[in-house]
């Protein structure tokens, strides 16, 4: 029996591609996370393609798709962020040549189960699942033997049922044309929808468990395997209670041994914020152990803060460093030479004007701890030469190890290469 069998009256393909994931789960982990996504795509398309409330995005692939403004409204944060993870495990497992644990497929399908629920209460036109129903891990099937498809395999495969999809682009392009049909089917789900809407939605679509495995999935994402036991739940001394002591849920480490970062994970629906004075407990005990103050995070798995409290204030960041990213910016705070004593080379700007520009930048940056800055400059004034000494000022005290000059003109962009060279 299949935890997806609620699917196969009204959904016969997303049933087939969601049962294929249940089944491959222990004996073939890549192929489970390429058909969860295989079935969140069929289940996203056929909600675009029913649901004369969606607006369809400037693209049609499945990321724009769940991330159109129409579309999380009435997935609801919940299932939108549930679609995220499958997204993110089905594309590992397509480009990754890593191997995917059996962990990582039981939640791609666990996931699946979520959204395609809500699929099938929100839309079902013949009957609804019961709001008991969960999902059993222990249900799925643990086969003997079976063989493994790698990600060239999978690639292939994604390719070949690609070219057979219906493209949604075409097929909604112009709704004046669409058959009659699709016409009364849509009728159909609007009704649908609107019943499901007018009974509260019980179901325990297991929204923490989600976030929880945010942040593992975003830290292996960066590198981080997380496969020891200091990485989690990290023991410190000397914290203000009645223990003396503390457990660091996260700790990025160095080759040295050395921590590089820490991340306080807040529970799930509480500002990451609010972890803040704690993970700065848990980085002066790691400090007083180690001798290196690590950079700190804090998040609640969907919203992540960055603090380098030795150098700036927190901010909101989209995930974690890499290590090398990590040792980079411990490393800098004894490296980074002063920007107000450093020279301006004077072969690339000689103007006075140019020159006070960038050190007004530099001392923002120094002295305020700035992140960003603004300069208006006039036509004619020398703004690409300006930036290409301040750019070469901040390589040389080791602020900066890439620049990236953006320019809105291809003319522009031809100008500023020139003046680089």
């Amino acid at each position: 029996m299949s935890p997806f069998d609620f699917l196969e009256r009204e959904w016969p393909t997303v049933h087939e591609a969601a049962g294929k994931a249940a089944a491959a789960v222990h004996a073939d982990p890549r192929t489970a996370c390429f058909y969860a996504r295989r079935a969140l795509e069929l289940a996203v398309a056929w909600t675009y393609k029913h649901d004369a409330a969606l607006n369809l995005p400037y693209q049609d692939n499945l990321s724009a798709l769940i991330h159109e403004p129409s579309f999380k409204i009435t997935a609801g944060e919940a299932v939108f962020n549930k679609a995220k993870v499958i997204i993110t495990l089905g594309n590992r497992a397509v480009h990754s040549h890593r191997a995917i644990p059996s962990d990582d497929a039981l939640v791609a399908v666990r996931e699946l189960f979520h959204v395609t629920y809500w699929l099938a209460r929100t839309y079902g036109r013949a009957a609804r699942p019961a709001p008991g129903l969960v999902f059993d891990a222990a249900a799925l099937p643990r086969p003997l033997s079976a063989s493994s498809q790698t990600a060239e395999q999978l690639q292939q495969l994604e390719a070949g049922l690609r070219e057979r999809d219906e493209k949604l682009a075409a097929l909604l392009a112009d709704k004046t044309t669409l058959d009659e049909e699709l016409k009364r089917l849509r009728a159909e789900v609007a009704t649908a929808k609107q019943a499901a809407a007018a009974q509260p939605d019980t179901h325990d679509y297991s929204e923490a468990e989600t976030r929880d495995y945010f942040i593992d999935l975003l830290l292996k994402e960066a590198g981080w395997p997380l496969d020891q036991p200091q990485d989690r739940e990290f023991e410190v001394a000397g914290m203000p209670n009645m223990e003396d002591k503390g457990f660091v849920d996260y700790v990025l480490w160095g080759d040295d041994g050395k921590p590089l970062g820490l991340v306080e994970a807040k529970r799930t629906r509480r500002d990451p914020r609010v972890g803040q004075q704690q993970a700065k407990l848990y980085a002066d005990c790691l400090e007083r152990q180690f001798g290196q103050r690590p950079v700190i995070f804090y998040s609640n798995g969907y919203e992540h803060w960055l603090w380098d409290d030795a150098r700036y204030p927190p901010r909101a960041v989209q995930g974690f460093y890499k290590k090398s990213e990590l040792e980079l910016a411990i490393q800098r705070r004894t490296t980074r030479k002063p920007l107000a004593t450093g020279a301006i080379n004077r072969a690339i700007v000689e103007r006075y004007y140019q020159t006070r520009a960038i050190r007004r930048i530099a001392e923002a940056f120094e002295r305020d701890h700035d992140r960003k800055a603004l300069v208006v400059m006039a036509t004619g004034a020398g703004k690409t030469r300006t930036v290409i000494a301040l750019a070469d000022l901040l390589m040389r005290c080791n602020w900066a190890k890439r620049i990236l000059f953006l320019a809105d003109r291809v003319a522009l962009v031809n100008q500023a290469v020139n003046a680089f060279k």
